[in-house]
């Protein structure tokens, strides 16, 4: 009789390929990721596959903030409107090392202005 933890035993049959979906249960091969130093903040994305990019309050610019949110055919319209070509397809596996690169601390903000104390 084997005592071996049977969980241990299904992990090890499991081959992770990177390839798993996010949510939904489809396979996806890439993602879609703003390039916000490139952005504008024209919010073309936005209207286009709302429920895949916001507009960052305080910088001002496209952020893709899931990416099972829109179709794909929703999401690539969204990358065709943008008028700076600032959207991209890329492999879910850049997609840390991608926002990591971001210094979002050297933008110019697009956002609303600073509140400031008039007296």
């Amino acid at each position: 009789m084997d005592l071996s933890d049977p969980f241990d035993r299904l992990e090890k049959k499991i081959e992770i390929t990177g390839f798993e979906p996010v949510l939904g249960g489809k396979l996806a091969e890439k993602a879609v990721w703003v390039d916000e130093a490139k952005c504008i903040g024209c919010q073309y994305c936005v209207h286009v596959a709302s429920n895949t990019f916001t507009v960052d309050e305080f910088h001002g610019r496209s952020r893709a903030i899931r990416q099972d949110g829109d179709s794909v055919d929703v999401m690539q319209e969204a990358i065709d409107t943008c008028p700076v070509d600032c959207i991209h397809w890329v492999n879910f596996e850049e997609l840390d090392n991608l926002e990591n690169s971001l210094d979002r601390d050297m933008f110019q903000s697009f956002g609303k202005p600073l509140r400031m104390n008039k007296h």
